[in-house]
């Protein structure tokens, strides 16, 4: 018996080049990931205060810039850039340089004059405590 033969059309041919040509990128190019928002934070808040806490190796404590406007916390600084030695080149490189700013929504207001920040061990910690007035109110009813 003969098989019947089956002439290609010109679909079939376009599917067939786009799984070659997309397997052919797949092998050749560098995976490419975005990198993560810097600087990673942890962020814990109960009815009383907010605490967070933001990872950022190899910054100095006096580059780091903490504001408060309403019911956002922005950090601010600058990752500095390593020097490599002379006729050195990267194998690779994951750590980004320079300048960032992370902005940080709050679940409330909180009091900016009471606000504590510690940084250590390329880890800072900012507490918050609400704001008095954004503090929720019992209100007692009167029976009469």
């Amino acid at each position: 018996m003969y098989k019947k033969y089956q002439t290609p059309t010109v679909w079939r041919e376009m599917e067939r080049f786009q799984r070659d040509m997309n397997r052919l990128f797949d092998d050749f190019s560098p995976t490419t990931r975005s990198a993560p928002t810097f600087p990673a934070v942890n962020v814990w808040a109960d009815s009383e205060s907010v605490l967070i806490t933001a990872e950022m190796p190899g910054i100095s404590g006096e580059d780091i810039d903490i504001n408060i406007l309403e019911d956002t916390l922005t950090i601010n600084g600058e990752r500095p850039v390593e020097n490599l030695p002379e006729g050195a080149t990267y194998h690779r490189q994951e750590r980004g340089f320079g300048k960032f700013s992370r902005s940080i929504r709050l679940p409330y207001r909180v009091d900016a004059k009471k606000v504590k920040a510690s940084f250590k061990n390329g880890i800072l910690e900012v507490s918050l405590p609400r704001a008095e007035e954004d503090r929720p109110k019992k209100i007692t009813v009167k029976v009469a």
